[in-house]
């Protein structure tokens, strides 16, 4: 029977109400970026063709393919893809063990603590590429340098990541840990680096972007071969498609790199 205010308070009372419980859970929609790519490439090549946009300065997305191919073709084009990866991945490896390290301990050890935070406070900001001719005096204008200004830019980010992730494992887990008696390698091994590890692999991803930049500015400086030294050469010489192309590379290495780390977060993060 309807109420004095002329609505049913028995309907109301059973309908359901949604449920508002859902966090910030994301779904996967990847053909959106394919469908956001492919209109972008659309309106680039419409731009170009319709001479809106100079292809001098901005070729179109075909021209740009068919440098592509034409370099993936000549084998000078592999050799400054192989020379690139090494010096990324060897640097990279470097500046990774050795932010692993540091960062382990100062999460872990107060005097490692309080004698690395102000130091990488300090250094951080410096531009490692600034410091390349000085580690080209050191270590001579080869592979040596380029390695050590890519193991720089890596190794403060990863230890930074590692740190925060080590001081983030809840203290609540230790003390319970060390309440039953567990040993330190036991509760390192089985709390602290579980805990740790989702930020551990935010810094890779920062790191190996680092790593990509850094090995285009290295060998933009001091190197006869690799993508940098190929985009600076082709840019000198105003061969604007074959630039674009290397760019391009550079955007699929990016791409490969982020590809393996999801894959490696999706394979040691299961039990989140």
């Amino acid at each position: 029977m309807p109420s004095e205010r002329g609505f049913d308070a028995t309907a109301t009372e059973r309908r359901a109400i949604a449920f508002r419980g859902g966090g910030f859970a994301l779904s996967r929609k990847r053909w959106a970026s394919w469908i956001a790519f492919a209109a972008a490439l659309l309106v680039w090549q419409a731009a170009v063709s319709s001479r809106l946009v100079n292809p001098v300065f901005l070729p179109s997305p075909w021209s740009i393919a068919l440098a592509l191919g034409h370099l993936v073709a000549t084998a000078e084009f592999w050799r400054d893809v192989s020379a690139s990866l090494s010096r990324i991945f060897g640097g990279w490896a470097i500046g990774t063990a050795a932010g692993l390290v540091i960062g382990l301990a100062m999460g872990l050890f107060s005097l490692a603590r309080a004698v690395g935070v102000p130091a990488i406070s300090a250094l951080f900001p410096i531009p490692k590429i600034a410091l390349l001719p000085l580690l080209i005096l050191w270590f001579g204008i080869g592979e040596p340098s380029k390695w050590a200004t890519i193991a720089l830019g890596v190794f403060f980010p990863t230890a930074i990541s590692t740190y925060s992730g080590i001081d983030g494992v809840p203290v609540g887990l230790v003390r319970m840990a060390q309440s039953f008696g567990l040993p330190f390698g036991a509760i390192l091994r089985k709390i602290v680096l579980p805990g740790a590890l989702p930020s551990i692999l935010a810094g890779f991803r920062i790191s190996a972007a680092t790593a990509l930049l850094l090995v285009v500015a290295a060998e933009m400086i001091g190197a006869q071969q690799g993508i940098g030294a190929f985009v600076l050469k082709t840019g000198n010489l105003m061969q604007t498609d074959q630039l674009m192309a290397g760019v391009v590379v550079l955007a699929v290495l990016g791409l490969l790199i982020g590809w393996g780390l999801s894959t490696l977060e999706r394979r040691l993060l299961r039990w989140r």
